[in-house]
């Protein structure tokens, strides 16, 4: 048997069911992050022996775990850990959304606050398994530079800022964030395909991106704060300009070299 390092033994409490202490457990494992949505639990046997348990309380454990929906059934048996962030805001509002392109902004403005919010927490609290991933999807990102496929590069983009608050390990935040996944990809979407008519602003993505992962393993969190702050800021600063008339873009320009 390969013993999973996340569970530990089980001991009876005197005056509560011994499977309520194992619920407990488990609970604390997905609040903490070590048991993260689609993780599979050790097979019941492996399970009981690491806990130190009966297979029956276990049982009984696992059934009231699935009945508050923080783990299911899988084909073929066993149990994994159910996505409890999953989306909560419908695909109906994000097509609302997307119908009305000035809307844009009102979504950046909240990225905004979140994903500053995230970075600085991350800078604080990410494991280096946090950071390692981090620095992976970063490499991952800047590799598909000469694509520029805008709807490929916003599912990795999504993936990227999902991480960044999973690292928090403030599941309040990743509550609040997963609720509006399908409307933050959608937005980085249509984000891209604007930006993406300067060329130059691939590459100043990936730069912003780099730069929180390198605040974030280096412990930063005020500057993991200020980069997240500057690559939202830079964002809804393109998007504004390159959607402004002609003559207002060449206004604008004239008064930032004045």
């Amino acid at each position: 048997m390969k013993t999973d390092q996340r569970f530990s033994a089980v001991t009876a409490p005197r005056r509560q069911r011994l499977s309520h202490s194992i619920t407990e457990q488990v609970e604390r494992l997905i609040v903490e992050g070590m048991l993260r949505p689609g993780d599979a639990l050790p097979s019941e046997r492996d399970l009981a022996q690491q806990l130190g348990v009966s297979r029956p309380s276990l049982r009984e454990a696992l059934l009231v775990l699935e009945s508050r929906g923080l783990v299911q059934a899988k084909r073929g048996g066993g149990f994994g850990v159910t996505d409890v962030t999953g989306p909560t805001i419908t695909d109906p509002l994000v097509h609302l959304l997307q119908r009305h392109p000035s809307t844009i902004d009102d979504v950046l403005e909240l990225r905004h606050g979140l994903e500053c919010v995230a970075a600085y927490f991350a800078a604080i609290r990410a494991t280096d398994a946090d950071a390692k991933r981090l620095r992976e999807m970063s490499v991952a990102m800047k590799r598909r530079r000469a694509t520029r496929d805008p709807l490929e590069d916003a599912d990795l983009d999504v993936d990227f800022h999902m991480a960044i608050a999973e690292a928090s390990h403030n599941v309040a935040l990743v509550h609040v964030m997963r609720g509006i996944f399908n409307l933050m990809r959608s937005n980085m979407m249509r984000s891209r395909e604007v930006l993406y008519r300067q060329p130059g602003n691939v590459v100043l993505l990936d730069e912003q991106h780099a730069a929180i992962v390198k605040a974030i393993v280096a412990r930063d969190h005020d500057a993991a704060r200020a980069a997240a702050n500057l690559h939202l800021s830079f964002i809804q600063a393109s998007l504004r300009e390159i959607a402004a008339p002609p003559r207002k873009r060449a206004r604008a320009r004239a008064e930032g070299e004045n």
